[in-house]
């Protein structure tokens, strides 16, 4: 029997893929969108090669990996009858990783999050019907918090219906949250709500670089809008990807949620700019908070401009909320049961920081070694699958 696991392709799916792969010894069901089977393993390699190397990847390809290709949102995700039979029957537990991030944008939102989870449901409830489901997984955001400020919030009193959401991803995350429970009540369910997941504690490289972008520019103005003793909730994916893949296979976790988070351990603005000062050799910024609203104001007007600027912009008027809310989530949950802590921002920003700077925030991918077969594989995008 096997994990099928959604979001393969993407960035914390990735991780937490290649971490089920070298810690335990089931299979993978993974659903690839794409046209050719050679195009499926092409994605999967430029996914991957954060993370293993050529050989050590075919093998995993060869013998414990299962293609399914599919779309997420298609009915029984675009599979014919023989190929869904098939993933059912084989399909132990579920890890529904795939979303997409636009948070501009509703129509992505409802469409990738809410009917590409409940054909994920569906999916579940066929292999529950037919053979039992050990466990279903998701994963999902603390963003489903909704508007906060100043407070740190544990699991169980996150999501509250009566406050608003800044965003389409935060408000179709809490509804999807609310349908596995719904849908799935006589299932063993986990739900895993990551805060900012921003690099690898351990290395430099990644392959995910808006929020880098975002905290670059930050990090080079010489004038902040921000309140300098203002907390930030900032994870490194090898956390919360580690955090995943032990609780998932765990036979009984303790909780149904869990914060992959910093929790009150999570650092200041202050501490961070300092930190990066020193490293860079430049002065510290100041801080004005008076200068918040017409900080995002300017970000409203100037990401309606075409090019970097434009880009940058945009990025920042989507994050913006979430930098200035000045919200943790309580990780005492996770840390007590694995074991497992995050490590600090300062510990790891430089690194990540330069080597996307110096890289131009585009990951150097190799081709399919012998030449790139034929493929229509692009840039792994925002939405996950």
């Amino acid at each position: 029997m096997a994990t099928f696991l959604t979001g393969s392709t993407g960035y914390i799916g990735a991780h937490i893929a290649v971490g089920l792969l070298e810690s335990h010894p089931e299979p993978l069901n993974l659903l690839i969108r794409a046209k050719t089977a050679s195009e499926a393993e092409e994605r999967l390699w430029r996914a991957w090669q954060l993370h293993l190397d050529f050989p050590r990847f075919e093998q995993f390809l060869r013998s414990r990996v299962h293609l399914f290709r599919g779309d997420l949102v298609e009915h029984r995700f675009g599979l014919g009858d023989e190929d869904y039979r098939r993933l059912a029957q084989s399909t132990d537990s579920v890890i529904h990783c795939a979303a997409s991030l636009n948070r501009k944008s509703e129509r992505s939102c409802l469409n990738v999050n809410l009917r590409g989870t409940l054909e994920v449901i569906q999916l579940a409830s066929r292999a529950r019907d037919d053979h039992g489901l050990r466990r279903f997984s998701h994963v999902s955001t603390v963003a489903v918090a909704g508007e906060r400020k100043n407070e740190v919030v544990q699991e169980d009193q996150a999501v509250d219906w009566n406050r608003g959401d800044y965003d389409p991803y935060a408000r179709t995350k809490k509804f999807c949250e609310h349908m596995i429970r719904e849908l799935l009540s006589d299932v063993p369910r986990t739900i895993f709500r990551p805060s900012i997941v921003l690099g690898h504690s351990r290395r430099a490289a990644t392959t995910q670089f808006d929020m880098v972008r975002a905290f670059v520019f930050l990090a080079g103005l010489p004038v902040l809008p921000l309140r300098p003793d203002d907390r930030v909730d900032i994870v490194p994916v090898d956390f919360v990807a580690d955090a995943i893949v032990q609780l998932h296979q765990k036979e009984k976790p303790r909780y149904e949620i869990y914060h992959l988070a910093s929790g009150t351990k999570s650092q200041t603005y202050r501490e961070l700019t300092d930190h990066l000062a020193r490293s860079q050799g430049t002065r510290r910024p100041v801080y004005l908070p008076v200068l918040e609203r017409p900080f995002g104001a300017l970000a409203d007007v100037l990401s309606r401009w075409r090019g970097p600027v434009g880009y940058g912009a945009s990025l920042l008027k989507v994050f913006f909320p979430y930098l200035v809310w000045n919200t943790v989530f309580d990780n005492t949950r996770v840390v007590s049961e694995t074991g497992l802590v995050p490590a600090p921002f300062t510990d790891y920003s430089y690194p990540l920081l330069k080597f996307s700077k110096d890289h131009h925030f585009i990951y150097p991918y190799q081709e399919w070694p012998g030449g790139a077969r034929e493929s229509t594989c692009g840039e792994p995008g925002r939405t996950t699958q």
